[in-house]
C-alpha cells in the first residue's frame, strides 16, 4: 500500500475520488479502501505563510500612504499591488511523495503587480504534484516611496527568501542542495537576477546561509535591460525612466554570467509581442559560453503570460519537459 501511494500522484488521486463520486456501483469496503488511498497523503498536504521580515524590513522608508493592494477569488490570493509585507506561501508536498527539491516562484507582473494566481498558486500545486515543494513569494514590487533604493529591493526579498528555504531544509524535507528558482516574465527577472547577484551584499543577513540557486527556471522572463530588447515597463519600475549606464549593465542580467551561475531551463514563444524571445536566446548563449548546462525551448507560438499553458499550441508542452530536464538534471 505506501509503496502504491508514493508511486501514485495527486492528478491519478484525484480521478480515483472522482470515480467514487460518479455513483457507479461498489461495495462499502472497496470505497473506504480507496477513500483511505486517496485522501490519506492529500490531507498530509502542508501550507502556511511566513512573514518574510518578521524583525524588520531592511532600507525601509515609512509610508502610512502606501497601501498593499490583493484581490481575493474564492479566498484564494490571486493579485498584489504595492507589496508592504514580503511574505512566502508554503506548499509541501505529502511526506511520502517529497522528493527533497524545493522551488522558489516568483510570479510576473512587471515589476507593477504580482500575478499570483496563474503563475504562483498554480504553479506550486503542480510542482507539489511531483513532490516538488513550491514555495511562492510574495515580493515587494520597487518603489522610491517606501524603499532607499528601490533597484535592491525586490533583490533583498529573494535573497532572504532562498535563505529561510535553506534554513529550513530539514523541517520541510528539502534537500539543501536541491533549491532551485522560477520566475515568470518580470518574475523571470527577479529569478536570473538572484541567480547572478546571489552573492551581491543588498543588505546584512543573520548568517552565513547561500542564497545562490542550485538551479533556475526561467518561462518567458525578462533578463535585460538594454533598451533595444527589454520589457519596458519593467525596466522603468525597477532601475526608473533615465538610468544610469551602470544600473542597466548591472540589471543586464546576460552580462553577470558567470562560471558559477547555477543551470537553467528556459521557455519563450517566438510570437512574444510584450517580452521579446531575444531575452531567452542571449542569456542562454551566455551559459552555453561559461559552460553552464542549460537548456531553451522556444516555441512558434504561445504569446505571453500563459502559466501552465493548457492550450493546444505546442508551448503547453513545457511544463512536461520542464519535469524531465529537472529529472535529467538529477533534481
Amino acid at each position: 500500500m505506501k509503496k502504491l501511494n508514493q508511486n501514485l500522484n495527486l492528478r491519478v488521486r484525484y480521478l480515483i475520488f472522482d470515480l467514487l463520486l460518479s455513483g457507479k456501483s461498489f461495495t462499502m469496503k472497496t470505497r473506504i479502501l480507496f477513500v483511505l488511498l486517496v485522501l490519506s497523503p492529500v490531507l498530509k498536504s502542508q501550507t502556511s505563510t511566513l512573514n518574510l521580515w518578521p524583525d524588520g524590513i531592511p532600507d525601509l522608508i515609512l509610508n502610512m500612504n502606501y497601501i498593499e493592494k490583493v484581490t481575493i477569488s474564492e479566498g484564494v490570493p490571486t493579485r498584489f499591488e504595492k507589496v508592504t509585507i514580503p511574505s512566502l506561501y508554503v506548499y509541501l508536498p505529502p511526506t511520502d511523495m517529497a522528493t527533497g527539491t524545493a522551488v522558489l516562484i516568483f510570479p510576473g507582473g512587471g515589476y507593477a503587480a504580482l500575478a499570483f494566481n496563474h503563475e504562483g498558486n498554480a504553479i506550486a500545486k503542480w510542482l507539489n504534484e511531483y513532490g516538488i515543494a513550491g514555495i511562492i513569494l510574495k515580493y515587494r514590487l520597487p518603489s522610491d516611496l517606501i524603499m532607499k533604493d528601490k533597484s535592491a529591493g525586490p533583490l533583498q526579498d529573494a535573497q532572504e527568501a532562498l535563505r529561510i528555504i535553506r534554513r529550513n531544509a530539514s523541517k520541510w524535507n528539502i534537500n539543501p542542495n536541491k533549491i532551485g528558482v522560477m520566475g515568470f516574465s518580470a518574475g523571470g527577472h527577479l529569478a536570473s537576477t538572484l541567480s547572478t547577484h546571489y552573492a551581491e551584499k543588498v543588505y546584512e543577513p543573520k548568517d552565513t546561509t547561500s542564497a545562490r540557486p542550485d538551479f533556475s527556471l526561467l518561462i518567458y522572463p525578462v533578463i535585460t535591460m538594454d533598451s533595444s530588447f527589454t520589457h519596458a515597463g519593467s525596466r522603468r519600475n525597477l532601475i526608473g525612466v533615465n538610468p544610469s549606464p551602470e544600473a542597466v549593465k548591472r540589471f543586464s542580467n546576460e552580462m553577470q554570467i558567470n562560471e558559477k551561475t547555477p543551470p537553467a531551463f528556459l521557455v519563450h514563444s517566438a510570437d512574444d509581442k510584450t517580452v521579446p524571445v531575444k531575452n531567452s536566446m542571449v542569456y542562454y548563449e551566455r551559459l552555453v559560453k561559461s559552460g553552464i548546462p542549460s537548456e531553451l525551448h522556444v516555441f512558434q507560438k504561445g504569446g505571453h503570460g500563459y502559466g501552465l499553458a493548457g492550450g493546444k499550441e505546442t508551448e503547453s508542452k513545457w511544463p512536461d519537459l520542464c519535469i524531465n530536464w529537472l529529472k535529467a538534471s538529477g533534481f
